[in-house]
C-alpha cells in the first residue's frame, strides 16, 4: 500500500494561507498557490474553525533572549543572582526561579530556557462557557430551537441586561461550536446552524456567484415611462407566486 507523505506549511506559508483564505478564496485556489492539494489546506483552517488565530506576542513583563543571554553570561562568570538581577533591573526571585527551572547554574542555557517558555506561553484560555454551564446549556436549547447565535446573543443581552456574566456575543457561540477542542457546545448542534458549513468562511467568499444572478441590461423602475403609471394592473395577478 502507497502511504500519501504528510505535508507541513512553514509559518510563513500558514499567514499566507490565512491572507487568502479571509477574502473569500476557496481552499482549491490555495492549494493551487502552494502547488498541493486542497486537502492539505483543511486540517490547519479547521483546527480553529476556519476563524484566523491572533498572532501571539510576547509579554512586555517577560524576560527576553537578550536578557537569558546575560543571565546565562553572568553565570559563566561566577556572578551572583543577585548581581545579575541588579544589572537587569530585575527581581532577584525572578532571576532566580528562571535559573531553576531551566537546570540551574551548570545546565542553564539562554536560547533552549526561551524556546521553552515560548512553549509553555501555548496553554489554551478557557472560554466564558467553560466557566457557566447553566449558560451553555441555556444556549445549546436555543440552537435546538432553530435559533442563530444572532438572535441568542440578542436575547440574552434583553433578558440580562445588568448581567455580564449571563451574555456572550454571537462569535463566541460561533467558535465554541466550530472549534471543539474548546470542549464546550457539542458537535451535533452544528446541524442545527442554518449554514452546514463545518467552518467559518468569509461573508465575501459567497458574494462569488451574485455576478450570474444578476439580470443583464436590466432596467430600473425609476427609469420606466410615464405611461406605466396609467396602466390598468389585473386583479387576477398571484402576489404569494413570486419568489424572493
Amino acid at each position: 500500500m502507497k502511504y500519501r507523505t504528510r505535508t507541513f506549511y512553514t509559518d510563513k506559508q500558514k499567514s499566507k494561507m490565512w491572507d487568502r483564505w479571509q477574502p473569500g478564496d476557496s481552499m482549491c485556489s490555495i492549494g493551487r498557490h502552494f502547488n498541493r492539494a486542497s486537502s492539505s489546506i483543511f486540517p490547519h483552517l479547521a483546527r480553529t474553525g476556519g476563524i484566523r488565530p491572533a498572532d501571539r506576542t510576547r509579554s512586555r513583563y517577560a524576560l527576553s533572549l537578550t536578557e537569558r543571554e546575560d543571565i546565562s553570561h553572568g553565570l559563566v562568570t561566577k556572578q551572583s543572582l543577585r548581581s545579575i538581577a541588579q544589572n537587569l533591573n530585575r527581581s532577584p526571585s525572578t532571576i532566580s526561579r528562571e535559573v531553576r527551572r531551566n537546570g540551574g547554574r551548570q545546565a542553564y542555557r539562554a536560547a533552549r530556557s526561551d524556546q521553552r517558555a515560548w512553549d509553555c506561553a501555548t496553554r489554551p484560555k478557557l472560554c466564558k462557557l467553560a466557566f457557566n454551564d447553566p449558560l451553555c446549556q441555556l444556549i445549546a436549547r436555543k440552537l435546538q430551537r432553530k435559533w442563530s447565535p444572532q438572535q441568542i446573543a440578542g436575547w440574552l443581552k434583553h433578558r440580562y441586561p445588568d448581567e455580564e456574566q449571563n451574555r456572550v456575543p454571537h462569535e463566541t457561540i460561533y467558535r465554541s461550536l466550530n472549534v471543539q477542542t474548546r470542549g464546550v457546545l457539542k458537535k451535533e448542534l452544528q446541524e442545527c446552524l442554518r449554514s452546514p458549513r463545518a467552518i467559518r468562511r468569509s461573508r465575501h467568499a459567497t458574494q462569488k456567484g451574485l455576478e450570474l444572478r444578476k439580470i443583464k441590461n436590466a432596467v430600473s423602475i425609476s427609469e420606466s415611462p410615464s405611461e406605466v403609471e396609467d396602466r390598468a394592473i389585473p386583479w387576477n395577478w398571484e402576489g404569494d407566486l413570486i419568489a424572493g
